[in-house]
């Protein structure tokens, strides 16, 4: 789910990013990033915190995109889960989706995507989602060779354009006024963006408590914090309409930890504020 270019594994100064790519384009990443084998917590996520954001957020769109039918782009959609997700949810509220699209910078989990969607989607949704290689950094360039059509054509064609847990690897690589910029110039006017990722003030993510108890330490991703998450999208040109920590469910969590958290979420919010990830909602100006 990241766009970590992968010419950077050749690069000893690039290390992490070649951890990226290698983690990212491993078979193991099919069954932790699919549909089919992801965890509890994820697929409860999907109908529940964020399909309420995504409802909400799709609230904001100008009447004509909801009657024409919607335009969806997934950036760093990894295998696709999030995207078939919110085409099977948006199907059950009556919603329809007139196109929607998922990149990725790895091979391997936009096959795995496209096979999910012959899996998991009917006939009429099959026709409409499409999945294509393409790196966060250079999204609209990379989109616009992958669908041979010009820059320019693609330019205000979406609606909606989603990324969760993924552009935080543009912030490590300082690349993220590149990917919102993009972003800006791929949304119709009045389009929404929502982005879903951790944040530096969650003290307790598993793979920093595992690495607190190793002899040498792991080169970690950078997470940002909630006003970085922000700013570019406010340098773009964007208003953002909602900004905040949510959400105390990990996405690996099993059945029973969700449901503590899930209960516990309410008391967890008055006294702590460090959920575990940032939401920021942008709408480009109309």
């Amino acid at each position: 789910m990241t766009s970590t270019n992968p010419e950077g594994a050749a690069n000893p100064g690039n290390r992490l990013q070649a951890e990226f790519f290698k983690e990212y384009t491993s078979p193991e990443a099919i069954s932790k990033y699919t549909r089919a084998t992801a965890g509890y917590g994820i697929s409860y996520l999907l109908d529940h915190d964020y399909k309420e954001v995504y409802l909400d957020a799709l609230d904001l769109l100008p009447d004509q995109a909801k009657k024409r039918g919607l335009r969806i782009l997934e950036f760093g959609c990894g295998g696709g889960m999030n995207l078939l997700h919110l085409m099977s949810v948006l199907n059950r509220q009556g919603i329809r989706v007139e196109q929607a699209i998922g990149t990725d910078f790895s091979p391997v989990l936009i096959e795995a995507a496209q096979r999910d969607a012959k899996n998991f989607l009917g006939e009429e949704q099959r026709q409409r989602v499409q999945f294509h290689q393409a790196k966060n950094e250079n999204l609209l360039a990379d989109l616009s060779a992958a669908l041979k059509k010009e820059r320019s054509h693609l330019q205000g064609s979406f609606d909606f354009i989603v990324g969760v847990n993924t552009i935080r690897y543009c912030h490590d690589a300082g690349s993220e006024l590149d990917c919102v910029r993009d972003i800006f110039d791929l949304l119709a006017a009045g389009g929404v963006c929502v982005v879903i990722d951790m944040n530096n003030r969650f003290p307790l993510f598993r793979s920093d408590l595992k690495n607190r108890l190793r002899r040498i330490k792991e080169e970690e991703c950078y997470v940002a914090s909630l006003d970085e998450y922000a700013e570019p999208f406010i340098e773009s040109g964007f208003t953002v309409e909602r900004k905040e920590h949510f959400c105390w469910v990990p996405h690996s969590s099993g059945k029973l930890l969700c449901s503590i958290t899930r209960l516990m979420s309410p008391l967890l919010n008055v006294v702590a504020s460090r959920a575990m990830r940032a939401l920021v909602v942008a709408r480009k100006p109309s």
